[in-house]
């Protein structure tokens, strides 16, 4: 689809916003746009073919995006609209990834939106202390969601105003040491019997074959993946850091004919706008096989991951080898699984036996 034959504008249908698409009345412009949008839509009172007005939509057309802070601007005083804006911008020159700038800019707009008229830049080290007792003694937020809190309002200070380094003495209630939830070996086979579409059960036998975060496995691309070496680059995965992991060879003959049949162009997983497959689609896929498999485990998509990681473990692998493979910084993040294997856990024998 050569974008150069199309020509869009922004508008609403429907009362729905929407992005407009114009072209000159040739057959096979038309079956262009079908084929990398298939949910292109015709309004028949508008003579014109119409997308969803979405970023993937917007990101598969090569439109400029909306900016994110456009929706907390309104709900903060304009005293502090400059800061917001600010604070935005530098964050896209760290290069932060599009969800650490999405959570970032909730947190900092948070404390704006309690400010009203007050500046932000007029805030004492004591008020600011106040706002974060505020939100664990009263909003009763957990250790995690204040971490990432002051680690965004930090950020405005430090990064943006380049004030001194920030320290907050504040209370927080202890971070329970919870294990990665898993899926037992015939768990899974019984979750990937009640797939159906060939395309979803590819998803989950590579998100479980390879150990991927469901982030990684919608930006596969074509060009990733090597069936020579069997070998997937995983590119620009969490850190900003890429890794190859390894390609089951039981899915490759799935992979050829899911290839033969889907024709994608870029991306491994096309989603409906042209883009690549939404995060959420994944998940949704995995829950109505959980459902129809009658498994009741409290557990994500992203417990295909951790299942993957504890199997290689109680399969002799090499807990550096697992490290390489899952992407972590730290092994001390990989030593998790070995307080989940169920095989290193039968190996212990009690005293009582020695008896």
């Amino acid at each position: 689809m050569d974008l150069n034959n199309y020509t869009f504008s922004l508008g609403e249908h429907r009362g729905k916003k929407v992005v407009w698409i114009a072209f000159p009345h040739r057959q096979h412009l038309k079956h262009d746009l079908k084929r990398r949008c298939p949910s292109a839509r015709w309004s028949q009172s508008k003579k014109m073919w119409y997308l969803p007005d979405m970023p993937a939509v917007r990101e598969t057309l090569q439109l400029q995006h909306k900016s994110p802070i456009d929706k907390y601007l309104v709900t903060i005083n304009p005293v502090n609209h400059q800061a917001l804006s600010q604070y935005y911008d530098q964050l896209k020159l760290k290069a932060y990834s599009p969800n650490t700038i999405r959570i970032y800019l909730a947190e900092f707009t948070h404390l704006l939106s309690l400010l009203k008229g007050h500046n932000v830049d007029e805030l004492s080290h004591k008020r600011l202390k106040d706002y974060f007792l505020y939100c664990v003694k009263v909003l009763k937020m957990s250790e995690r969601k204040m971490n990432g809190k002051i680690n965004a309002v930090k950020f405005y200070f430090e990064k943006v105003k380049h004030q001194p380094t920030l320290f907050f003495d504040i209370p927080r209630p202890k971070k329970p040491a919870t294990l990665p939830k898993m899926l037992s070996q015939a768990e899974i086979k019984r979750i990937f019997k009640a797939v159906d579409n060939p395309k979803h059960l590819l998803i989950l036998k590579l998100c479980y074959g390879m150990g991927l975060r469901v982030s990684e496995i919608v930006k596969i691309k074509i060009a990733h993946i090597d069936g020579d070496r069997m070998q997937v680059l995983i590119e620009g995965a969490k850190g900003k850091k890429d890794r190859y992991v390894n390609l089951p060879k039981s899915v490759l003959e799935e992979l050829r004919l899911f290839y033969k049949v889907e024709k994608p162009q870029e991306w491994l997983f096309t989603g409906q706008y042209g883009g690549p497959y939404s995060t959420r689609s994944v998940q949704a896929i995995f829950k109505r096989a959980m459902l129809k498999a009658g498994i009741n485990k409290k557990i994500g998509v992203h417990g295909l991951r951790h299942s993957y990681a504890t199997h290689l473990l109680e399969s002799g692998a090499d807990l550096r080898f697992i490290q390489k493979l899952l992407g972590h910084n730290s092994i001390k993040t990989t030593q998790t699984y070995t307080h989940v294997s169920k095989k290193a856990l039968n190996n212990i024998e009690s005293p009582l036996d020695k008896l």
